[in-house]
Protein backbone atom coordinates (compact mmCIF):
# COMPACT_ATOMS: atom_id res chain seq x y z
CA UNK A 1 0.00 0.00 0.00
CA UNK A 2 1.20 3.36 -1.13
CA UNK A 3 2.42 5.61 1.91
CA UNK A 4 -0.25 8.58 1.79
CA UNK A 5 1.62 11.21 3.98
CA UNK A 6 4.89 10.66 1.24
CA UNK A 7 1.97 12.56 -1.55
CA UNK A 8 1.12 15.26 0.94
CA UNK A 9 2.06 18.48 1.10
CA UNK A 10 4.42 19.53 4.45
CA UNK A 11 2.07 22.45 4.88
CA UNK A 12 -0.53 19.10 5.02
CA UNK A 13 1.46 17.47 7.63
CA UNK A 14 1.72 20.31 9.96
CA UNK A 15 0.48 20.48 12.93
CA UNK A 16 0.56 23.39 15.28
CA UNK A 17 3.19 22.82 18.70
CA UNK A 18 5.32 20.19 16.44
CA UNK A 19 8.86 21.40 16.57
CA UNK A 20 12.36 19.55 15.41
CA UNK A 21 14.71 21.63 17.58
CA UNK A 22 14.97 22.07 21.41
CA UNK A 23 17.04 25.67 21.43
CA UNK A 24 19.04 26.48 25.21
CA UNK A 25 17.18 29.09 27.09
CA UNK A 26 18.78 32.37 25.77
CA UNK A 27 22.32 33.08 28.13
CA UNK A 28 22.84 37.24 26.83
CA UNK A 29 19.80 40.19 28.08
CA UNK A 30 17.07 39.70 25.56
CA UNK A 31 15.78 42.73 24.08
CA UNK A 32 12.79 43.12 21.76
CA UNK A 33 13.28 42.59 17.80
CA UNK A 34 11.88 46.38 17.42
CA UNK A 35 14.60 47.89 19.11
CA UNK A 36 17.21 45.09 16.35
CA UNK A 37 15.59 45.86 12.99
CA UNK A 38 13.83 48.88 11.72
CA UNK A 39 10.45 48.74 11.26
CA UNK A 40 10.60 47.85 7.70
CA UNK A 41 12.16 45.11 7.97
CA UNK A 42 9.88 43.45 10.23
CA UNK A 43 7.04 41.43 9.61
CA UNK A 44 4.06 42.48 11.06
CA UNK A 45 2.45 38.50 11.39
CA UNK A 46 4.97 35.41 11.75
CA UNK A 47 5.17 33.53 8.52
CA UNK A 48 2.98 30.69 8.41
CA UNK A 49 5.49 28.20 8.32
CA UNK A 50 4.58 24.18 8.64
CA UNK A 51 5.01 22.76 12.06
CA UNK A 52 6.73 19.76 12.34
CA UNK A 53 8.72 17.31 14.73
CA UNK A 54 12.23 16.23 12.78
CA UNK A 55 11.27 12.62 11.82
CA UNK A 56 8.21 13.97 9.57
CA UNK A 57 10.09 16.35 7.70
CA UNK A 58 13.31 13.84 7.26
CA UNK A 59 10.90 11.05 6.49
CA UNK A 60 8.97 13.70 4.09
CA UNK A 61 12.02 14.37 1.55
CA UNK A 62 13.56 10.81 1.82
CA UNK A 63 10.13 9.56 1.14
CA UNK A 64 9.73 11.95 -2.29
CA UNK A 65 13.57 10.72 -3.29
CA UNK A 66 12.51 7.21 -3.90
CA UNK A 67 10.11 8.58 -6.41
CA UNK A 68 13.05 10.34 -8.31
CA UNK A 69 14.80 8.43 -11.02
CA UNK A 70 18.76 9.49 -10.82
CA UNK A 71 21.61 8.02 -12.58
CA UNK A 72 22.44 6.20 -8.95
CA UNK A 73 19.20 3.97 -9.16
CA UNK A 74 18.37 3.80 -12.79
CA UNK A 75 19.81 3.33 -16.30
CA UNK A 76 19.33 6.56 -18.06
CA UNK A 77 19.58 6.28 -21.86
CA UNK A 78 19.79 10.10 -22.20
CA UNK A 79 21.25 10.92 -25.21
CA UNK A 80 20.22 15.40 -25.06
CA UNK A 81 22.55 15.77 -21.59
CA UNK A 82 25.16 12.76 -21.59
CA UNK A 83 24.37 10.79 -18.22
CA UNK A 84 27.17 8.57 -16.99
CA UNK A 85 27.88 7.66 -13.61
CA UNK A 86 29.88 9.69 -11.64
CA UNK A 87 32.51 8.33 -9.00
CA UNK A 88 31.48 8.67 -6.14
CA UNK A 89 35.40 9.10 -5.12
CA UNK A 90 35.43 12.90 -6.79
CA UNK A 91 32.61 13.82 -4.60
CA UNK A 92 34.67 12.75 -1.51
CA UNK A 93 37.55 14.40 -2.62
CA UNK A 94 36.04 17.50 -3.63
CA UNK A 95 34.15 17.41 -0.31
CA UNK A 96 37.66 17.89 2.31
CA UNK A 97 38.32 20.71 4.57
CA UNK A 98 41.19 22.11 2.53
CA UNK A 99 38.76 22.81 -0.71
CA UNK A 100 35.36 23.33 0.59
CA UNK A 101 36.26 25.00 3.60
CA UNK A 102 38.40 27.89 1.69
CA UNK A 103 37.02 31.25 1.05
CA UNK A 104 37.10 33.26 -2.50
CA UNK A 105 38.60 36.61 -0.51
CA UNK A 106 41.28 34.34 1.06
CA UNK A 107 44.83 35.75 -0.20
CA UNK A 108 45.90 33.64 -2.48
CA UNK A 109 49.70 33.12 -0.49
CA UNK A 110 47.11 31.09 0.98
CA UNK A 111 45.39 29.11 -1.68
CA UNK A 112 48.34 27.84 -3.84
CA UNK A 113 47.35 24.63 -3.14
CA UNK A 114 43.92 25.27 -5.88
CA UNK A 115 45.56 27.79 -7.67
CA UNK A 116 48.00 25.30 -8.74
CA UNK A 117 44.81 22.39 -9.06
CA UNK A 118 43.32 24.83 -11.47
CA UNK A 119 46.11 26.04 -13.35
CA UNK A 120 46.77 22.20 -14.66
CA UNK A 121 42.81 21.68 -15.23
CA UNK A 122 43.99 24.72 -17.64
CA UNK A 123 46.84 23.33 -19.02
CA UNK A 124 44.89 19.42 -19.20
CA UNK A 125 42.07 21.00 -21.07
CA UNK A 126 44.22 23.05 -23.49
CA UNK A 127 45.94 19.44 -24.46
CA UNK A 128 42.47 17.63 -24.52
CA UNK A 129 40.96 19.80 -26.65
CA UNK A 130 44.16 21.04 -28.82
CA UNK A 131 43.65 24.48 -28.20
CA UNK A 132 45.78 26.57 -25.67
CA UNK A 133 44.01 29.03 -24.04
CA UNK A 134 41.03 27.70 -21.45
CA UNK A 135 39.03 30.06 -19.56
CA UNK A 136 37.48 27.83 -16.53
CA UNK A 137 34.97 30.88 -15.72
CA UNK A 138 31.77 29.70 -16.70
CA UNK A 139 28.90 28.13 -15.27
CA UNK A 140 27.80 26.00 -17.09
CA UNK A 141 27.51 24.29 -20.98
CA UNK A 142 25.54 26.93 -22.55
CA UNK A 143 27.03 29.85 -20.24
CA UNK A 144 29.95 28.73 -22.28
CA UNK A 145 28.88 29.09 -25.79
CA UNK A 146 27.71 32.52 -24.44
CA UNK A 147 31.26 32.94 -22.78
CA UNK A 148 33.03 32.43 -26.32
CA UNK A 149 30.89 33.71 -28.80
CA UNK A 150 31.48 37.06 -26.67
CA UNK A 151 35.42 36.39 -27.21
CA UNK A 152 34.75 36.18 -30.80
CA UNK A 153 32.66 39.26 -30.77
CA UNK A 154 35.21 40.93 -28.93
CA UNK A 155 37.90 39.88 -31.76
CA UNK A 156 36.03 40.83 -34.96
CA UNK A 157 35.57 44.18 -32.76
CA UNK A 158 39.08 44.78 -32.28
CA UNK A 159 40.22 44.22 -35.49
CA UNK A 160 37.26 46.40 -36.88
CA UNK A 161 35.59 44.03 -38.60
CA UNK A 162 31.74 43.90 -38.36
CA UNK A 163 30.31 40.69 -38.56
CA UNK A 164 27.04 39.99 -37.70
CA UNK A 165 25.77 36.05 -38.42
CA UNK A 166 26.17 32.87 -36.57
CA UNK A 167 25.36 29.93 -38.97
CA UNK A 168 23.90 26.67 -37.28
CA UNK A 169 23.22 23.27 -38.74
CA UNK A 170 20.03 22.05 -37.85
CA UNK A 171 21.75 18.68 -36.67
CA UNK A 172 23.42 21.03 -33.90
CA UNK A 173 22.49 21.21 -29.73
CA UNK A 174 19.57 23.50 -29.46
CA UNK A 175 21.20 25.73 -27.18
CA UNK A 176 23.68 27.18 -30.00
CA UNK A 177 21.14 29.82 -31.39
CA UNK A 178 20.07 30.53 -27.80
CA UNK A 179 23.94 31.62 -27.28
CA UNK A 180 24.14 32.75 -30.39
CA UNK A 181 21.50 35.54 -29.98
CA UNK A 182 22.58 36.13 -26.35
CA UNK A 183 25.98 37.17 -27.41
CA UNK A 184 24.18 39.49 -30.12
CA UNK A 185 24.19 37.59 -33.23
CA UNK A 186 21.85 36.96 -35.74
CA UNK A 187 21.49 33.31 -36.49
CA UNK A 188 21.06 31.56 -39.74
CA UNK A 189 20.16 27.74 -39.69
CA UNK A 190 21.77 25.55 -42.11
CA UNK A 191 20.31 22.14 -43.40
CA UNK A 192 21.58 19.28 -42.93
CA UNK A 193 21.63 16.61 -45.61
CA UNK A 194 19.77 13.30 -45.95
CA UNK A 195 22.37 11.52 -44.58
CA UNK A 196 22.66 13.79 -41.07
CA UNK A 197 25.62 15.68 -42.52
CA UNK A 198 25.74 19.59 -43.13
CA UNK A 199 24.98 20.50 -46.94
CA UNK A 200 28.11 21.90 -48.24
CA UNK A 201 25.82 23.59 -50.84
CA UNK A 202 23.46 25.29 -48.77
CA UNK A 203 26.59 26.37 -46.23
CA UNK A 204 28.26 28.03 -48.96
CA UNK A 205 25.36 30.09 -50.17
CA UNK A 206 25.09 31.58 -46.84
CA UNK A 207 29.02 32.04 -46.24
CA UNK A 208 30.35 35.45 -46.72
CA UNK A 209 31.84 38.60 -44.80
CA UNK A 210 29.27 38.93 -42.14
CA UNK A 211 29.59 35.87 -41.13
CA UNK A 212 31.42 35.40 -37.41
CA UNK A 213 30.99 32.12 -36.47
CA UNK A 214 30.20 28.60 -37.56
CA UNK A 215 28.80 26.68 -34.48
CA UNK A 216 28.87 23.06 -35.40
CA UNK A 217 28.09 19.79 -32.88
CA UNK A 218 30.58 17.09 -33.63
CA UNK A 219 29.34 14.05 -33.40
CA UNK A 220 26.15 15.67 -34.04
CA UNK A 221 23.84 15.17 -32.35
CA UNK A 222 22.60 11.94 -34.52
CA UNK A 223 25.73 10.44 -33.49
CA UNK A 224 27.68 10.77 -36.58
CA UNK A 225 30.99 12.31 -37.03
CA UNK A 226 30.94 14.71 -39.43
CA UNK A 227 32.93 13.54 -42.29
CA UNK A 228 33.46 16.77 -44.58
CA UNK A 229 34.53 18.66 -40.96
CA UNK A 230 37.66 19.53 -43.15
CA UNK A 231 36.92 21.00 -45.91
CA UNK A 232 33.86 22.82 -44.00
CA UNK A 233 36.72 24.67 -41.22
CA UNK A 234 38.70 25.33 -44.93
CA UNK A 235 35.17 27.09 -46.29
CA UNK A 236 34.93 29.09 -42.72
CA UNK A 237 38.66 30.00 -42.30
CA UNK A 238 38.58 31.34 -46.18
CA UNK A 239 36.26 34.07 -45.43
CA UNK A 240 38.07 35.31 -42.13
CA UNK A 241 35.31 33.51 -39.51
CA UNK A 242 35.62 31.20 -36.83
CA UNK A 243 34.68 27.46 -36.27
CA UNK A 244 33.01 27.19 -32.58
CA UNK A 245 32.98 23.37 -31.67
CA UNK A 246 29.86 22.61 -29.25
CA UNK A 247 32.34 20.07 -26.56
CA UNK A 248 29.03 18.21 -25.55
CA UNK A 249 29.75 15.26 -27.28
CA UNK A 250 33.07 14.84 -26.21
CA UNK A 251 32.37 11.82 -24.37
CA UNK A 252 32.91 9.96 -27.53
CA UNK A 253 36.47 11.63 -28.81
CA UNK A 254 38.31 11.83 -25.80
CA UNK A 255 42.18 10.74 -26.39
CA UNK A 256 40.98 10.29 -29.81
CA UNK A 257 41.27 13.23 -32.05
CA UNK A 258 41.31 16.77 -30.84
CA UNK A 259 39.00 20.01 -32.12
CA UNK A 260 42.02 22.06 -32.28
CA UNK A 261 43.40 19.91 -34.25
CA UNK A 262 40.62 19.32 -36.85
CA UNK A 263 40.52 23.41 -37.28
CA UNK A 264 38.17 24.62 -34.34
CA UNK A 265 38.95 27.84 -32.93
CA UNK A 266 36.85 28.08 -29.99
CA UNK A 267 34.74 25.06 -27.87
CA UNK A 268 33.27 24.67 -24.51
CA UNK A 269 33.40 21.32 -22.20
CA UNK A 270 30.75 20.24 -20.28
CA UNK A 271 32.47 18.56 -17.19
CA UNK A 272 29.53 16.94 -16.44
CA UNK A 273 28.93 15.22 -19.22
CA UNK A 274 32.66 14.36 -20.41
CA UNK A 275 34.13 14.22 -17.10
CA UNK A 276 32.51 14.21 -13.33
CA UNK A 277 30.50 16.66 -11.59
CA UNK A 278 26.64 17.42 -10.44
CA UNK A 279 23.87 16.69 -13.01
CA UNK A 280 21.50 19.04 -14.33
CA UNK A 281 18.45 19.93 -12.42
CA UNK A 282 19.35 24.01 -12.18
CA UNK A 283 22.43 23.04 -9.54
CA UNK A 284 26.00 24.10 -9.80
CA UNK A 285 27.84 23.44 -13.36
CA UNK A 286 30.80 24.14 -14.91
CA UNK A 287 31.68 24.99 -18.68
CA UNK A 288 35.28 25.55 -18.94
CA UNK A 289 35.96 26.77 -22.77
CA UNK A 290 39.02 26.61 -24.87
CA UNK A 291 40.31 28.58 -27.63
CA UNK A 292 43.22 29.67 -30.15
CA UNK A 293 45.75 31.39 -29.54
CA UNK A 294 44.93 34.47 -31.14
CA UNK A 295 41.64 34.60 -29.28
CA UNK A 296 43.72 34.29 -25.60
CA UNK A 297 43.63 37.82 -25.03
CA UNK A 298 39.96 37.92 -24.94
CA UNK A 299 39.11 35.17 -22.18
CA UNK A 300 37.47 35.85 -19.36
CA UNK A 301 39.15 38.26 -16.32
CA UNK A 302 41.01 36.51 -14.48
CA UNK A 303 42.96 33.09 -15.25
CA UNK A 304 45.60 31.46 -13.14
CA UNK A 305 49.26 31.87 -14.22
CA UNK A 306 52.48 30.66 -12.32
CA UNK A 307 55.19 32.84 -12.24
CA UNK A 308 58.51 32.16 -10.39
CA UNK A 309 57.02 28.96 -9.16
CA UNK A 310 53.97 30.90 -7.17
CA UNK A 311 50.66 30.63 -8.47
CA UNK A 312 48.55 33.66 -9.19
CA UNK A 313 45.36 35.61 -10.88
CA UNK A 314 45.86 37.37 -13.38
CA UNK A 315 43.55 40.78 -13.88
CA UNK A 316 45.63 42.50 -16.39
CA UNK A 317 44.50 41.37 -19.42
CA UNK A 318 43.21 44.85 -21.33
CA UNK A 319 41.31 43.08 -24.22
CA UNK A 320 39.44 40.91 -21.70
CA UNK A 321 35.86 40.36 -22.26
CA UNK A 322 36.00 40.83 -18.42
CA UNK A 323 34.53 38.19 -15.86
CA UNK A 324 31.55 36.05 -16.48
CA UNK A 325 31.15 34.72 -13.64
CA UNK A 326 31.48 35.55 -9.59
CA UNK A 327 34.72 34.90 -8.14
CA UNK A 328 36.40 32.22 -10.04
CA UNK A 329 33.76 30.06 -11.23
CA UNK A 330 32.38 27.28 -9.80
CA UNK A 331 35.57 25.69 -8.01
CA UNK A 332 33.54 22.31 -6.60
CA UNK A 333 32.86 21.43 -9.90
CA UNK A 334 35.98 21.67 -11.70
CA UNK A 335 37.75 20.09 -8.44
CA UNK A 336 35.24 17.28 -9.51
CA UNK A 337 36.89 17.46 -13.23
CA UNK A 338 40.51 17.47 -12.01
CA UNK A 339 39.99 14.62 -10.21
CA UNK A 340 38.47 12.23 -12.60
CA UNK A 341 41.24 13.62 -15.29
CA UNK A 342 43.83 12.54 -12.95
CA UNK A 343 42.45 9.52 -12.18
CA UNK A 344 42.05 8.11 -15.35
CA UNK A 345 45.21 9.50 -17.23
CA UNK A 346 45.55 10.31 -21.16
CA UNK A 347 45.15 5.83 -21.68
CA UNK A 348 42.29 6.01 -20.07
CA UNK A 349 40.32 8.75 -20.95
CA UNK A 350 40.73 7.01 -24.42
CA UNK A 351 39.73 4.35 -23.27
CA UNK A 352 36.46 6.06 -22.06
CA UNK A 353 35.55 7.31 -25.22
CA UNK A 354 35.66 3.97 -26.92
CA UNK A 355 33.76 2.26 -24.41
CA UNK A 356 31.04 4.52 -25.32
CA UNK A 357 30.99 4.61 -28.92
CA UNK A 358 31.02 0.07 -28.29
CA UNK A 359 27.50 0.30 -26.12
CA UNK A 360 26.35 2.45 -28.41
CA UNK A 361 26.98 0.72 -31.03
CA UNK A 362 26.34 -2.69 -29.37
CA UNK A 363 22.89 -1.34 -28.47
CA UNK A 364 22.06 0.15 -32.04
CA UNK A 365 22.69 -3.29 -33.41
CA UNK A 366 20.54 -4.49 -30.42
CA UNK A 367 17.43 -2.15 -30.97
CA UNK A 368 17.90 -2.11 -34.90
CA UNK A 369 15.63 -4.98 -35.79
CA UNK A 370 12.40 -3.97 -34.55
CA UNK A 371 13.11 0.25 -34.22
CA UNK A 372 13.65 1.94 -37.35
CA UNK A 373 17.62 3.50 -36.82
CA UNK A 374 17.51 5.98 -40.40
CA UNK A 375 21.06 7.11 -40.14
CA UNK A 376 23.49 3.69 -40.51
CA UNK A 377 24.28 0.60 -38.54
CA UNK A 378 27.18 2.47 -37.06
CA UNK A 379 27.29 5.71 -34.79
CA UNK A 380 29.50 7.04 -32.57
CA UNK A 381 28.20 7.55 -28.66
CA UNK A 382 24.79 7.74 -29.12
CA UNK A 383 22.42 6.82 -32.06
CA UNK A 384 18.50 8.17 -33.46
CA UNK A 385 16.00 5.40 -33.58
CA UNK A 386 12.47 6.10 -34.66
CA UNK A 387 9.37 4.25 -34.21
CA UNK A 388 7.77 6.04 -37.49
CA UNK A 389 6.54 1.90 -38.77
CA UNK A 390 4.71 1.54 -35.17
CA UNK A 391 3.03 4.86 -35.30
CA UNK A 392 2.07 4.37 -39.28
CA UNK A 393 1.07 0.79 -38.43
CA UNK A 394 -0.63 0.63 -34.68
CA UNK A 395 -0.20 4.66 -33.64
CA UNK A 396 2.23 3.85 -31.28
CA UNK A 397 4.12 7.28 -30.79
CA UNK A 398 7.99 7.64 -29.17
CA UNK A 399 6.14 8.91 -26.37
CA UNK A 400 4.18 5.90 -25.70
CA UNK A 401 7.30 4.14 -25.48
CA UNK A 402 9.07 6.52 -23.31
CA UNK A 403 5.88 6.65 -20.74
CA UNK A 404 5.92 2.69 -20.84
CA UNK A 405 9.28 2.47 -20.26
CA UNK A 406 9.20 4.59 -16.72
CA UNK A 407 7.20 0.89 -16.22
CA UNK A 408 10.47 -1.24 -16.98
CA UNK A 409 12.15 1.14 -14.58
CA UNK A 410 13.91 2.92 -17.50
CA UNK A 411 13.91 6.85 -17.31
CA UNK A 412 12.88 7.26 -20.92
CA UNK A 413 15.95 8.62 -23.75
CA UNK A 414 15.75 12.00 -25.20
CA UNK A 415 12.13 11.99 -27.80
CA UNK A 416 11.55 14.38 -30.39
CA UNK A 417 15.15 15.68 -30.95
CA UNK A 418 16.62 16.23 -32.93
CA UNK A 419 14.03 17.60 -34.80
CA UNK A 420 15.08 16.28 -38.28
CA UNK A 421 14.37 12.38 -37.67
CA UNK A 422 10.42 11.50 -37.37
CA UNK A 423 9.10 10.42 -33.82
CA UNK A 424 13.14 10.75 -33.40
CA UNK A 425 14.33 8.99 -29.46
CA UNK A 426 17.85 9.49 -29.33
CA UNK A 427 19.15 7.13 -27.12
CA UNK A 428 23.36 7.30 -25.47
CA UNK A 429 23.88 4.28 -23.09
CA UNK A 430 27.62 5.70 -22.14
CA UNK A 431 30.37 4.18 -21.09
CA UNK A 432 29.29 3.48 -17.29
CA UNK A 433 26.71 0.97 -18.78
CA UNK A 434 27.49 -2.94 -18.81
CA UNK A 435 26.55 -5.45 -21.06
CA UNK A 436 23.46 -6.91 -18.82
CA UNK A 437 22.37 -3.52 -18.03
CA UNK A 438 21.76 -2.68 -22.40
CA UNK A 439 20.59 -6.43 -22.92
CA UNK A 440 17.77 -5.28 -20.84
CA UNK A 441 17.35 -2.27 -21.77
CA UNK A 442 16.49 -3.67 -25.39
CA UNK A 443 14.56 -6.13 -24.19
CA UNK A 444 12.13 -3.85 -22.80
CA UNK A 445 12.26 -1.53 -25.41
CA UNK A 446 11.32 -5.03 -27.79
CA UNK A 447 8.67 -6.06 -25.42
CA UNK A 448 7.06 -2.54 -25.47
CA UNK A 449 6.86 -2.19 -29.14
CA UNK A 450 4.90 -5.83 -29.11
CA UNK A 451 2.34 -4.27 -26.34
CA UNK A 452 -1.30 -2.87 -27.63
CA UNK A 453 -1.70 0.44 -28.33
CA UNK A 454 -4.43 0.79 -25.65
CA UNK A 455 -2.14 -0.19 -23.09
CA UNK A 456 0.71 2.21 -23.75
CA UNK A 457 -1.39 5.25 -24.55
CA UNK A 458 -2.32 4.61 -20.96
CA UNK A 459 0.93 4.34 -19.69
CA UNK A 460 2.95 4.58 -17.02
CA UNK A 461 0.75 2.72 -15.06
CA UNK A 462 2.73 2.13 -11.83
CA UNK A 463 4.09 5.90 -11.17
CA UNK A 464 2.29 8.14 -8.74
CA UNK A 465 1.11 10.31 -11.55
CA UNK A 466 0.43 8.68 -14.70
CA UNK A 467 0.00 9.81 -18.54
CA UNK A 468 -0.29 14.00 -17.91
CA UNK A 469 -1.23 16.19 -20.15
CA UNK A 470 2.40 18.01 -20.80
CA UNK A 471 0.93 21.13 -22.27
CA UNK A 472 -1.86 21.83 -19.81
CA UNK A 473 0.39 21.03 -17.35
CA UNK A 474 3.07 23.35 -18.26
CA UNK A 475 0.69 26.17 -18.81
CA UNK A 476 -1.62 25.94 -16.02
CA UNK A 477 0.51 24.01 -13.08
CA UNK A 478 -1.49 22.57 -10.11
CA UNK A 479 0.72 23.64 -7.48
CA UNK A 480 -0.82 22.19 -4.07
CA UNK A 481 -2.07 18.31 -3.96
CA UNK A 482 -5.00 17.39 -4.38
CA UNK A 483 -5.93 21.03 -6.34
Amino acid sequence: MRNTRSTQLLFELSRPGCVGVDLPVCDVPERPISELLPAGAINPAPLPLPELSEPDVVRHFVNLSTQNMSVDTHFYPLGSCTMKYNPKRNERLASLPGMVDLHPYQPESAVQGLLELLHESQYFLAEISGLPAVSLQPAAGAHGEMTALLVAAAYFRDRGEKRTTVLIPDGAHGTNPASAAMAGFDVQPIRCDEDGFVDLEEFATHLNERTAVFMITNPNTLGIFEKNIKKIVEMVHAVGALVYLDGANMNAILGITRPGDFGADLMHYNPHKTFSGPHGGGGPGAGPIAVAEKLAPYLPSPIVVKENGVYRLDYDRPKSIGRVRSFFGNVGVLVRMYCYIRTHGAKGLREVSEHAVLNANYLLAKVKHFLEVPHGDRCMHEFVASPVKLKNEKNISTMDIAKRLLDYGYHAPTVYFPLIVKEAMMIEPTETESKATLDAFAEALFRITGESADLLHDAPHTTPVSRADEVLAARKPVLKHGG
